[in-house]
């Protein structure tokens, strides 16, 4: 049998854990600097702990940014990824595959939404959403485009996310912005009121915003905007990228608010550490047609397999109980910390 590695001058290269030292240092000529790393090699995790290339052992608070929703390496997990590995990794999108159709079901069947696409991550779900309100706007609404977002929100790094984003300092190296987005200020129903014209299509907000300060919309305000998405003709986008998988005690942050999105947006949490993001929409919202949109990874059977695992646990084990019970006790003993330093 021959190897599916072809020999030739091409180099192939290993870094055992004692070569990691080297591989820190020669970061800076390897990587594009994007990242201000930690001075930390890490190797290794499970539960809520890692351990670095020295043994050290770590409680990890970061989660990898709301994503190892059920931890390093869950055994759930790890057991349906194997599985998947030695099954089927990747296919066309021309194909159907039982793992993107099982996460789909139980998405939909859980939530208030009717259609699903894939995507690879927030950005990408979020960039779905927002051609998704365009091509609804061209078809409803004499051609309207724009998308009306918070201050301080935080919607990817795409150059349309970004630019729906509400925060300069992520937009100013990459200017000119693409046009079509307008920013408001948060939790203000007036402001958003005012900025809604006969060119909205949409107005896309994140629940609780994650990147402007970890501050929730009020129960009024998300129920107003919804109330002049309803009375404008317009959709409502949720961008739960953050909120949602369970962070809030709820599957979905929208649950907490009584209220119903027309379009929303998953990623981080919804892998439990594999690459997945989704753009969930009404009936009357999902307007795209064959070659319209799409992407090569979307919903891969590795991914889908996953994200099944993590969300079956969450449904079938009280996880949001426990979320809730979590959260009541950390609020507690926060408050109690800052009366004692008042």
């Amino acid at each position: 049998m021959h190897s599916p590695i072809r020999k030739g001058s091409h180099m192939t290269t290993t870094l055992s854990s004692s070569a990691l030292f080297d591989a820190r240092e020669a970061e800076a000529n390897l990587y594009m600097r994007t990242f201000a790393r930690q001075p930390l090699t890490l190797v290794r995790g499970e539960g809520v702990r890692v351990w670095d290339d020295t043994g050290r052992e770590y409680l990890d608070f970061l989660a990898g940014v709301a994503v190892n929703a059920l931890g390093h390496c869950a055994p759930v997990i790890v057991e349906a990824v194997t599985r998947q590995v030695s099954t089927l990794i990747h296919t066309s999108n021309i194909y159907r595959t039982v793992p993107q159709l099982q996460l789909a079901k139980l998405l939909i069947d859980n939530s208030c939404m009717d259609r699903i696409f894939y995507a690879n991550s927030g950005a990408e779900a979020n960039e779905c959403a927002i051609k998704l309100a365009r091509k609804w706007g061209k078809l409803n609404r004499n051609g309207a485009f724009e998308v009306i977002t918070a201050l301080g929100s935080f919607h990817g790094r795409t150059l349309a996310t970004l630019a729906a984003t509400g925060n300069r300092h992520y937009q100013e190296a990459f200017d000119p912005m693409p046009e079509g987005f307008r920013h408001v200020p948060f939790n203000d129903l007036e402001a958003m009121a005012s900025a809604i014209g006969p060119n909205t299509a949409a107005i896309m907000l994140e629940p609780v915003l994650g990147e402007g300060g970890i501050y929730p919309a009020t129960q009024e305000y998300l129920h107003g905007v919804r109330k002049l998405c309803d009375d404008h003709g317009i959709l409502l986008i949720l961008d739960e990228v953050q909120s949602g998988i369970g962070r809030t005690g709820h599957l979905w942050g929208y649950e907490a608010y009584g209220i119903e999105p027309d379009v929303m947006t998953l990623a981080k949490g919804l892998g439990g550490g594999l690459p997945i993001g989704a753009c969930l929409s009404k009936e009357h919202a999902s307007v795209f047609t064959p070659g319209d949109h799409g992407s090569t990874y979307s919903g891969s059977p590795l991914v889908c397999a996953a994200s099944l695992a993590v969300v079956s646990y969450i449904l079938e084990n009280d996880v949001l109980a426990h979320v809730r019970s979590m959260t009541a006790h950390l609020v507690a003993g926060l408050e109690a910390i800052k009366s004692e330093g008042d």
